[in-house]
């Protein structure tokens, strides 16, 4: 094969499996020969499940050797983010707190990717229970940049993004509370979605924030993003979030162009120093045919807001037993993240419910207009991962947020690569349920840009 093993789409494994030219023992062996030599470097997994990985891909291979076959994941490899449960290897959410806690039944999209055929290769690195950030005080070390090792690779689902950028798997899950899906996709030059809320159960998944969590894909490309969502989404009556829309074959709309869509540009979320790119962006897709025109929403900070009440709030709900009893066995980082929760008030959160449904309004009135709405990803190529003052100010500058104060479904991807060497990015957002629409024009912007192409230079 021209393509090097570790670089294949699950598209391109998929289609190499039934022509045999490869096997899924094949492929999984040599993925593993390459996470033993760059996990040293890179960090991406608290968990290689090297035997639970060769027994399952030896299990796909005999199937397809029998002329059966699961669908277009059978046999291809993922990784899931170690707040996400597969039973009988460990939860500890990158902490200390819940070393040694082995999950005993599946999470819901686990399971749903065990249907489906996909060989799980481990439990990935995050930010200690999805909040803290790049931390050297936890059990585990952070997980690091592809592009360059030096630098951090987003998160909080950062192992799922380094370890898609890195080439140690096509396929990766990630959880969304404030952007830890699309982050990770910024900062390792990759695609990633944070669905509609309610489309993807949460069940089996240790919870960050009740109404802002959600489940999503980090992929190579695009067509990968919608065949790992067909694979996940669907509606749970256990999970009370879950909406009983429907899935859908999200990928149907991939290949036709953006020329009947209407793309609103948010301007104001972005600073100045990220103008030029996301200005190529928007011309990209006018060229494609689209109408871009701007628009406007609330301010960032006014999502942000928004958010960090409800997020603290929810969150100290879940964690305020350990935090009372255990507050030392927390790293630095989650635990200055997490106490803010003891001092809000109900009035606090009530008021943040109150204004969300506000600025929900708003956006759902851009939707009267526009198909699909452009705006930043992240404002800063990712920093230094040593460096705890730049990182601390960069971090923030996001757009992300909104969109999960609101539940629209968003996706991040590549859009260049800054002066350092390391990508830049651009975010896609669209109606509820409307996810399919969302993936075609970061289809076709990847198709016109091509930026999918490049591969980090760590191998």
């Amino acid at each position: 094969m021209t393509t090097p093993l570790h670089w294949l789409s699950a598209g391109e494994i998929a289609q190499a499996y039934a022509a045999r030219t490869l096997s899924p023992v094949e492929l999984v062996t040599a993925l593993l020969a390459r996470i033993e030599t760059l996990e040293p470097k890179l960090h991406a997994f608290i968990r290689v499940d090297a035997e639970g990985a060769l027994a399952a891909a030896k299990a796909a291979e005999a199937e397809i050797a029998a002329g059966r076959s699961r669908g277009p994941l059978h046999g291809v490899p993922v990784g899931i983010k170690d707040i996400i449960d597969v039973a009988g290897l460990p939860t500890t959410g990158h902490s200390k707190i819940l070393i040694g806690n082995v999950a005993k039944t599946d999470s819901v999209v686990t399971g749903k990717l065990r249907q489906a055929g996909a060989v799980i290769m481990g439990k990935l690195s995050t930010h200690e229970f999805a909040i803290g950030g790049p931390s050297f005080d936890l059990p585990w070390p952070p997980a690091r940049n592809p592009w360059n090792p030096d630098h951090h690779p987003g998160g909080s689902s950062s192992g799922s993004g380094a370890g898609v950028a890195g080439g140690f798997f096509p396929l990766a899950l990630g959880t969304d509370t404030g952007g830890s899906v699309r982050n990770p996709a910024s900062a390792c030059g990759i695609v990633g979605l944070k669905p509609t809320y309610g489309l993807v159960s949460r069940r089996g998944v240790f919870p960050l924030s009740f109404t802002l969590d959600h489940v999503g894909p980090l992929t190579r490309t695009v067509a990968d993003n919608a065949l790992l969502l067909d694979a996940i989404a669907g509606y749970d009556p256990a999970d009370p979030g879950s909406n009983a829309t429907p899935a859908r074959n999200f990928g149907a709309l991939l290949d036709r162009s953006v020329r009947d869509l209407r793309i609103g540009f948010i301007r104001h979320f972005h600073e100045r120093d990220l103008a030029a790119n996301l200005e190529d962006v928007a011309r990209v897709l006018q060229a494609e045919g689209a109408q871009v025109h701007t628009v406007t929403l609330p301010t960032l900070n006014e999502f942000a807001g928004i958010n960090r009440v409800i997020l603290c709030s929810e969150a100290w709900s879940i964690h305020a037993p350990w935090l009372r009893e255990r507050p030392g066995d927390y790293g630095k980082l989650a635990r200055r993240r997490l106490l803010p929760g003891a001092f809000m008030a109900a009035g606090d959160y009530v008021g943040a419910q109150r204004r969300r449904l506000q600025v929900i309004a708003a956006v759902e009135d851009l939707f009267k207009s526009y198909d699909v709405l452009l705006c930043a990803s992240s404002m800063d190529p990712a920093s230094r991962i040593e460096d705890a003052e730049e990182t601390g100010r960069t971090y923030p500058r996001q757009a992300r947020t909104p969109f999960n104060v609101t539940g629209h479904p968003a996706v991040a991807m590549m859009s260049g690569l800054a002066g350092t060497g390391l990508p830049t990015s651009v975010q896609f957002v669209g109606r509820y349920f409307d996810d399919a629409t969302v993936l075609r024009v970061a289809a076709a912007y990847e198709r016109a840009t091509g930026w999918h192409k490049k591969k980090p230079p760590i191998g």
